[in-house]
């Protein structure tokens, strides 16, 4: 494994966690300078948009959703936004630059580290709030950080193999592929939810179709002829899912199904299921050999970010600082 110069590894959710009290117009709460820093500042409006990228909710759905605790996070975010615009600085200072290039070759890396065909790199960004152009972005600006510190901070850093084991040992769900299973249903659906008349019919359906199943008639035939569901031309078919991402319900249940067995009636607001497990694929933990590489960087990019909050720290000792806004 070449461990020379910077491997940047495991990037993808590695986010940079980075007033007046004169009345004003609404018009004017968005631009409002919140903080200065050194000869810079930052508005409520730059700061509203961070935190709206790093939480996912808009300033007031935060303030609906954490209540008394929304202070609390809007401060940390400001002292991250102040950390940010104080290292901004020092990369014009140096002068360091990050080109596209080398922004398209660290993703391409990450991607070939994890393994991840476009299609699940992308599902990832997805699952992180990202679009692609934010993340290269963000790619920049991490990429911009790591010169800046190797820059600043001599010492070498050293992996031992030994940490990389008990990083492995320790994080297996990391590196494990998802369980799976291929599912097969029967829907009988309620036309009117409130009818116990048809509720009992459903029943009495469902529990026929059991039945017929315990004699050995075929699923996929029964499918056919029964379900008004998804699937239902090609023998009750649903496809294959992460088991993961299975509601909780009929996750507990299919863990506890044999593949080739049929669950029991399962009774949903909208009807009656009955589902059949045709294919269930165990998830396989990665190699160590195979992952060494992405946790040699992981723990590179933990020891960067160790040093970096140290050296911060100096920075902002060092640097004029000073929040406005008395919502502070």
């Amino acid at each position: 494994m070449n461990r020379t110069g910077w491997s940047w590894g495991i990037l993808v959710f590695s986010v940079m966690l980075w007033g007046w009290a004169t009345p004003v117009s609404p018009a004017e709460t968005c631009n409002r300078v919140v903080a200065v820093v050194n000869d810079d500042v930052i508005t409520q409006l730059e700061l509203e948009k961070r935190i709206k990228e790093m939480t996912g909710f808009s300033v007031e759905d935060l303030k609906r959703n954490e209540g008394a605790r929304f202070a609390e996070t809007e401060h940390r975010i400001l002292e991250l936004l102040i950390d940010e615009k104080i290292t901004e600085e020092k990369v014009k200072e140096f002068k360091i630059t990050v080109s596209k290039n080398q922004v398209d070759a660290t993703i391409k890396r990450i991607k070939e580290e994890n393994h991840w065909s476009d299609e699940e790199f992308i599902a990832q960004l997805e699952r992180g709030g990202f679009t692609l152009e934010k993340y290269q972005e963000k790619i920049k600006k991490e990429l911009e950080r790591m010169q800046l510190i190797e820059s600043e901070v001599r010492s070498r850093i050293i992996i031992r193999d030994e940490e990389i084991k008990a990083y492995y040992e320790q994080n297996k769900k990391l590196f494990s592929s998802a369980k799976k299973v291929r599912l097969a249903g029967i829907f009988l659906f309620l036309k009117r939810p409130d009818d116990q008349g048809e509720i009992k019919e459903i029943q009495e359906k469902g529990e026929e179709i059991l039945e017929r199943l315990k004699r050995g008639e075929d699923f996929g035939d029964l499918a056919k002829k029964f379900s008004e569901g998804p699937g239902a031309a090609d023998g009750g078919d649903l496809g294959m899912f992460d088991a993961d991402q299975l509601d909780p319900q009929f996750r507990k249940i299919i863990d506890t199904l044999p593949e080739g067995s049929v669950s029991g009636l399962i009774p949903t607001t909208k009807g009656i299921q009955i589902l059949k497990v045709t294919q269930k694929q165990v998830g396989k933990v990665k190699p160590l050999e195979e992952v060494k590489d992405a946790i040699y960087s992981e723990l590179y990019r933990q020891e960067i970010n160790r040093r970096y909050d140290a050296w911060i720290k100096e920075l902002r000792e060092n640097s004029y600082t000073r929040i406005l806004s008395e919502n502070f």
